[in-house]
C-alpha cells in the first residue's frame, strides 16, 4: 500500500505576527504609466519587507462604481479619465516598528534610484497611518 507524503509548510515569522499598524495610500496613476508603476512598486515592496514590514500590497482600481455607496474611491480620488486609482497598504506589528521601518526605507538609496522621474502626481496622493482594529 502506497503512502502519501504530507507537505508541511512552515510559516515564516512574518506570517505569524499580528498586524497592529497599517500605512494606507490612495493615489492616481496615469494609465500609460501602470507598467512602470508596477515595476517600481514591486521593487519598493521588497525593500519594505527587507526592512521589516509584515506585508506590502498595491492594488489597481477595478470595481469602483458601487451603487448605493455615496463616497466611493472614485469620488475620493477624483481621477482623470486617463488615470487609474491605486489603493495600497503596508502592515507592521506596531507603530514603533512602522516608524523604524519607514526611516530605513526612506534612507535606502535604492528608493531614489528606482524613480528618476515622477510617474504620478505626489501632491494628489492621500496617505495616513492607522491603528488596526481587527487583525485575523
Amino acid at each position: 500500500m502506497a503512502t502519501k507524503k504530507k507537505t508541511i509548510t512552515k510559516k515564516s515569522s512574518r506570517s505569524k505576527a499580528r498586524v497592529a499598524y497599517v500605512d494606507g495610500f490612495v493615489l492616481q496613476v496615469p494609465k500609460k504609466n501602470i507598467a512602470a508603476y508596477r515595476k517600481i512598486a514591486g521593487k519598493a515592496g521588497k525593500i519594505w519587507i527587507e526592512h521589516g514590514a509584515l506585508s506590502y500590497v498595491e492594488s489597481c482600481g477595478d470595481d469602483l462604481k458601487i451603487k448605493g455607496i455615496t463616497r466611493t474611491f472614485l469620488k475620493l480620488a477624483r481621477p482623470k479619465p486617463s488615470e487609474v486609482v491605486i489603493f495600497a497598504f503596508v502592515t507592521y506589528p506596531s507603530k514603533a516598528e512602522r516608524n523604524r521601518v519607514n526611516r530605513l526605507v526612506m534612507s535606502d538609496p535604492r528608493m531614489n534610484e528606482m524613480m528618476p522621474k515622477p510617474i504620478f502626481d505626489m501632491k494628489k496622493m492621500a496617505y495616513g497611518g492607522f491603528k488596526a482594529l481587527v487583525s485575523l
